[in-house]
């Protein structure tokens, strides 16, 4: 298994996922087999968008 470079990050994750989710009317939690393909991509395209823009603005 490889070794995680910051720790921290995944916890970071999380938040910002349950966020994004949570603004977007997705009802994740801990077990997030009940939801379709459609909303958990949408809440993980909406993700990436989000960083790629903040990255944007600090470039």
């Amino acid at each position: 298994m490889a070794k995680k470079l910051v720790p921290e990050a995944k916890q970071g994750l999380a938040n910002f996922r349950a966020e994004v989710a949570r603004e977007m009317g997705v009802p994740f939690s801990e077990y997030n087999g009940d939801l379709t393909s459609k909303q958990c991509g949408s809440v993980g395209g909406e993700m990436v968008k989000r960083m790629v823009e903040a990255y944007e603005k600090n470039l």
